[in-house]
């Protein structure tokens, strides 16, 4: 045991890439998810066993694999030693190890049916009561910390098999008849939070309405029904074909994903194959779109948009995202829902320099069959494009004189991994770098734009700050042993000593959550945005098992890996970014608020807290400063035409999401996207005339070359089915300008700065050289 903890202590010491991490909340791993191919297509028969509803399965069906029985032995014990090693790392090392008890492993059961079912539409009440009769919670705790034993697992994907196959037999003696499209039926659209059907004849009844809403949405993207039927039964086939592809290793991960995620929402294990995919990923080797990816209840979902990749530069993307199809170049889309991730990622990866098609259900979509065609040129990570880079705006102030206003837009925090690296960008040596370029050019105050920032280095989140302040702490950092660690800016040099506010969004995470915070203990930034960042304040290490078991690396057998929350962090003046994030001195309404994209949102998440403060030197901005600042804001969100037209896309944003079901009826549902369209297109008019009149001019600024021009897809009034006004502002960019005319949340945060200009000082830094 001395071993393992000495080599658990020697991974640990390895530098780590902690922060960027996917800010959009992650679903668990989904085995219907990840992998499968596009089988031919088939025709539409009648089901040759005659079967109108699914029996409940209560032995394994000829078509059933069982995967464990077919297991080598000592794979087999590979994977059992895998399993007693997971659990010990958690229960040892985990920074939330006290909260988990034997009796909380009674969630690893509906835990592991989720993320083979996350819509509940192939289990049976039934099977969830059988399978926790057949597993206490203490019996199972002890059968894996002590004998590592998945058998769980394997009898619930059987069980998950047999239901799948059933159903899919089902489905097309189903999709043979005919569809009233004309009832006052309704759909549950999000199931996640209901109760299985509680028996057979419940299953087929929530499968008629299913399979009418599959048709619907098919028919209202212009199908014809029998197109429609060809494209639903080649995506059960594709699930049909998912099953035979799925191998020991993802169920296993299924099933510890869902031990670890008692822990906290971050850890997790890898089978081999995926930490072999994680490992590409992190490394971006790949041509590709830049964008992480993952599934959710058998669709793939846009987690993460990396800084300076094609998916980013497009502008056209956000977390969160449902890819539906790929297409290659001028060739047809193909449907990839109920495709695994694997062969996803096949489908989106390429030779670089070519383009690739995606049909996509925007995340802000106000109708579930809402689509949009983006196209891409598939490419390595543009660093350069991933960098720093600013404009100057000229802002009118009080009198109608224009003032110029700095914004620097920081989209992740790169830099040197190490003290050693030679030729490396550096976040911070840029931003200070746009800044002698701004003060040359005389600008009165400066915005930090980390709207997008989802993280990066730790040490460069440090030093960043400290071009704003003389020295001091930044971040305090606790490890799962109780140990506080305090991260200060030792270099008293001020790069900006003017007035600052810094702009964030529940898209903020880590990093930017530590710069945001920090400026704010030390009064030395006003923060503006959505109610609050993203809140992720937790560190994860990956471990690797094959060097914690190297008897079973020896033996030539690949091992998984596992992802573990290791450390929490906490601003200078104690509080944690945890949970709550960074909550700004003024707010600007958001349709983020909205949707479910921060750490809140996730289940097991780490509670907020706090520490002891650490020794810090701060200029706190008079509350009085910050209401009259607050003030002003508020007149201005209620006046403004701008606000308006943001506000009635929110309002309608939150009607639409209040609606729980989806019609089943095939005029409400043409009057319905008829009247979405309406409210785009008046939008849209609204805004191009607020652009003509109203908007900001502004120079921008690099610290590299322009990037090149970006290939876009051919606007379609049809296709452009979003509420979200940010990412309009996005769309209506001009050329290739980083910044939009009518960004609302931007030219606020820039009127605020100018009344920082004009109303009583906010800061009392002296710049140094």
């Amino acid at each position: 045991m001395r071993i393992f903890r000495r080599l658990f202590a020697a991974l640990l010491i390895a530098p780590l890439l902690v922060l960027a991490e996917p800010v959009a909340p992650a679903s668990p791993a989904s085995p219907a998810a990840p992998g499968g191919t596009v089988p031919g297509s088939e025709p539409i028969t009648k089901n040759p066993l005659a079967a109108n509803s699914v029996a409940p399965a209560a032995t394994t069906s000829a078509l059933t694999r069982d995967i464990l029985a077919a297991l080598p032995a000592d794979k087999k014990e590979a994977l059992q030693m895998e399993v007693r090693a997971l659990v010990k790392i958690l229960e040892e090392y985990h920074y939330n190890r006290d909260v988990v008890r034997p009796a909380s492993y009674s969630e690893v059961i509906p835990d592991t049916l989720r993320a083979f079912d996350g819509q509940k539409l192939f289990f049976i009440g039934t099977d969830l009561a059988e399978f926790q009769d057949q597993n206490r919670p203490e019996t199972l705790y002890w059968n894996l910390k002590t004998l590592g034993r998945l058998e769980p697992a394997f009898v619930m994907f059987n069980r998950y098999q047999e239901r799948v196959r059933d159903r899919i037999q089902w489905i097309k003696t189903r999709l043979a008849g005919d569809f009233d499209l004309t009832t006052n039926q309704t759909y549950e659209l999000d199931r996640r939070e209901l109760e299985w059907p509680a028996d057979a004849a419940a299953a087929d009844a929530l499968w008629e309405h299913r399979l009418k809403f599959e048709i619907l949405q098919e028919v209202l993207n212009k199908k014809t029904l029998d197109e429609s039927r060809v494209v639903i039964s080649k995506r059960y086939d594709r699930l049909a074909k998912n099953l035979d592809d799925f191998a020991a290793g993802d169920i296993a991960e299924a099933f510890l994903t869902a031990i670890a995620g008692l822990y906290d929402p971050h850890s997790t294990y890898f089978s081999p194959d995926n930490y072999e995919e994680f490992g590409i990923t992190m490394r971006l080797q790949l041509f590709g779109i830049g964008a992480l990816l993952g599934i959710d209840d058998d669709v793939c979902v846009l987690k993460e948009i990396i800084p300076g990749g094609p998916a980013d530069l497009g502008r056209q993307l956000k977390p969160n995202d449902k890819i539906l199809a790929v297409a290659q170049a001028d060739g047809e889309f193909v449907d990839i829902v109920g495709m695994k991730l694997r062969r996803i990622v096949q489908q989106i990866r390429g030779p670089k320099g070519t383009r690739v098609r995606l049909l996509v259900q925007p995340a802000a979509a106000a109708d579930a069959a809402a689509r949009r065609e983006v196209v891409l040129v598939r490419d390595l990570i543009n660093l350069d494009s991933a960098r720093a880079h600013g404009a100057i705006f000229q802002v009118p102030d009080a009198a109608g004189a224009l003032q110029p206003l700095g914004v620097i837009t920081l989209p992740t925090f790169y830099g040197r991994e190490r003290a050693d690296a030679k030729d490396q960008n550096s976040a911070t040596a840029d931003i200070a770098d746009l800044i002698k370029k701004m003060e040359a050019a005389g600008i009165k105050g400066l915005v930090l734009d980390l709207r997008r920032n989802g993280g990066g280095l730790l040490n460069e989140a440090v030093a960043l700050t400290g071009l704003f302040i003389p020295t001091g702490p930044v971040v305090q950092v606790k490890g799962y042993d109780g140990d506080v660690k305090i991260d200060s800016d030792t270099d008293p040099a001020v790069a900006y000593a003017g007035p600052l506010v810094v702009l964030t969004s529940r898209f903020s995470a880590s990093a930017s959550e530590i710069v945001a915070g920090a400026l704010q203990n030390y009064g030395r930034a006003v923060v503006v945005g959505d109610t609050s960042t993203h809140g992720k304040g937790s560190v994860q290490t990956v471990l690797e098992m094959g060097r914690l078991l190297p008897g079973v690396t020896r033996k030539g057998l690949t091992t998984g890996a596992a992802k573990v929350t290791i450390q929490k962090f906490y601003l200078p003046n104690g509080a944690s970014t945890q949970l709550k994030g960074v909550v700004p001195d003024i707010v600007i309404p958001s349709i983020d608020e909205y949707l479910p994209i921060g750490e809140s949102d996730l289940p097991h998440a780490l509670v907020w807290d706090e520490i002891p403060t650490s020794l810090f030197d701060a200029t706190v901005i008079p509350p009085d400063t910050l209401g009259d600042l607050r003030s002003k804001s508020t007149l201005r969100q209620g006046s403004l035409p701008e606000f308006s037209l943001l506000k009635r896309g929110i309002e309608r944003f939150k009607e639409r999401q209040a609606e729980k079901t989806v019609s089943l009826n095939l005029e409400t549902r043409r009057t319905g996207k008829d009247s979405d369209k309406a409210f785009r297109d008046e939008s849209r008019t609204a805004r191009k005339a607020l652009e003509a009149t109203d908007a900001f001019a502004f120079s921008e600024l690099f610290v590299s070359p322009p990037p090149a021009p970006r290939i876009k897809a051919a606007a379609k009034a049809d296709d452009d089915s979003t509420l979200d006004p940010d990412e309009a502002a996005d769309e209506a960019e001009a050329g290739d300008q980083r910044y939009a005319k009518m960004d609302i949340y931007l030219r606020e945060s820039l009127r605020v700065l100018q009344d920082m200009l004009s109303g009583p000082a906010t800061v009392a830094v002296v710049k140094t050289p």
